[in-house]
């Protein structure tokens, strides 16, 4: 059985998101590790857990929403409730 799946519309799309990830994963690498090269171990353990109990569960939830709404970030949260378009134009605004 074949799913009809979306693609993306231009390349240059394709390569900022790209980018945009590798940017987001490099601040994930590099803070705490200059961080920690100067004294804030503390601060790096906590900043670990914080990303492992929220972000991921987080990642995890905004990607299966994505992928059920199949539309924009703001019209996704107005599948769930119309009254959580907010949080998609709060979402989209962290993100930019």
């Amino acid at each position: 059985m074949s799913e009809n799946r979306t693609t993306w519309n231009s390349n240059i799309g394709f390569i900022l998101a790209a980018a945009g990830s590798a940017i987001g994963l490099g601040n994930i690498w590099k803070f705490p590790y200059i961080v920690g090269q100067h004294g804030g171990a503390a601060f790096v353990i906590l900043y670990i857990v914080m990303v492992v109990v929220m972000g991921f569960p987080f990642l995890l939830a905004e990607t299966a929403l994505g992928r059920h709404a199949r539309t924009n970030m703001v019209d996704a949260y107005k599948v769930v409730s119309p009254k959580w378009a907010g949080i998609g134009v709060i979402n989209f605004a962290a993100s930019v």
